[in-house]
């Protein structure tokens, strides 16, 4: 990999040291680009180029569906991974006495979808988290003959813990229970592979880790449950023969696009594709080894210091975010931190570091220094 080369495609490393993806990430150039070229064509043509923005389409949802291992025809664009975990919840025919097991660490966007089913008699049930970590075991205890799903973020928000996938789906496909996972925390960071691991069901958007614009990102759903889920939001692109307006068929389309029900969010479509041209371009195990190469300096300087570390260090457990805390006051640290351009994520009593592949081990022995210059100050 050119480090060097990399580093031209991110602007924001010539005034900022950015360890933030796991929240919102700077836009490499080659999205800005995309993005500019777009504009231009419609602002100095209009639709003229319909066809080719649409071709486009067609090749962004290709390159999604060859990134995380799925059939073009199993993926679909949503504008958030709350509205892809919103789609199973609401399609699935749930009788009451069902249940759903999810963490009890998760973000919300993977607990309000189905909390949001209590008025159907479906309970949410709660696998008990330790430290940060969410043991299988604790999962399985909380499974009955009445769970229909099992929901899980492939790496936890707060603590960084990354969820054995390959396990939980293994255990679902045998229980005959559908497994959704919230990857938005580890797309971009770690290799999917929806077959590998029984996925059913996956939700991203595209603007931490996948190095996107917010409001557009991707949804998986297998085409062996396609018809378990019933399709809520209708509108007139769900159905076959779409472009044929004025003759109403209310045959639903056979795949994934089902679920797009309208005007697709086309600029937001050519700016994700430009974003995972560059995974595809420099590989996924390139990425991942430098992303937790980088997280394992973060961890020895952390080590150094007697800083209690929060996240899992275990090599199976280990995501792109490394969270830990100090003593002193954190509202000052983040204070502390923004005066001296570093973009890091302060929550929940914990300081979350979130490096990408561009990053540089120069960048994080300056974070160091820094903070070892706050922390005199106390």
């Amino acid at each position: 990999m050119d480090l060097e080369k990399i580093r031209h495609e991110f602007p924001v490393v010539e005034h900022r040291i950015f360890f933030d993806h796991a929240r919102v990430a700077p836009l490499p150039r080659r999205v800005r680009e995309k993005c500019e070229a777009f504009l231009k064509d419609a602002t100095e043509n209009g639709t003229a180029n319909y066809p080719a923005w649409m071709k486009e389409v067609g090749r962004v949802r290709a390159s999604f569906a060859k990134f995380i291992g799925a059939g073009e025809d199993e993926v679909a664009f949503i504008k958030n991974t709350s509205e892809g975990i919103s789609i199973v919840a609401n399609g699935i025919d749930w009788q009451p006495g069902d249940n759903v097991v999810i963490p009890d660490i998760e973000f919300p966007a993977n607990v309000y979808p189905w909390m949001n089913l209590k008025d159907l008699g479906v309970e949410t049930r709660f696998a008990k988290s330790v430290k940060g970590r969410v043991p299988f075991e604790q999962i399985r205890m909380q499974v009955n003959d009445r769970t229909r799903v099992i929901s899980v973020s492939s790496v936890e928000a707060n603590s960084g813990f990354r969820n054995d996938l390959a396990q939980i789906g293994a255990f679902c496909k045998e229980k005959g229970i559908l497994f959704c996972v919230d990857a938005i925390q580890s797309l971009g960071v770690l290799p999917m592979d929806v077959k590998r691991d029984h996925v059913d069901f996956l939700a991203a958007d595209g603007h931490k880790w996948l190095l996107s614009v917010e409001g557009l990102g991707g949804f998986y759903i297998s085409r062996e449950v396609l018809d378990k889920i019933r399709v809520v939001n209708v509108g007139w692109d769900s159905v076959v023969d779409a472009q044929n307006y004025m003759d109403i068929n209310f045959t639903l389309r056979p795949d994934a696009r089902r679920f797009e029900e309208g005007t697709f969010n086309t600029l937001s479509i050519h700016a994700f594709g430009a974003a995972l041209s560059l995974f595809h371009e420099v590989g996924m195990d390139t990425i991942s080894e430098r992303i937790l190469h980088l997280g394992d300096r973060i961890l020895d300087h952390l080590w150094k210091r007697n800083l209690k570390v929060i996240s899992s260090t275990e090599p199976s457990e280990r995501s792109g975010a490394v969270s830990f805390t100090v003593k002193q006051d954190l509202d000052r640290f983040l204070q502390f931190m923004s005066y001296h351009s570093v973009s890091l994520t302060v929550r929940d009593g914990l300081i979350r570091l979130s490096p990408h592949f561009y990053n540089t081990e120069d960048e994080v022995d300056r974070f160091f220094d820094l903070l070892d210059e706050f922390l005199g100050q106390e």
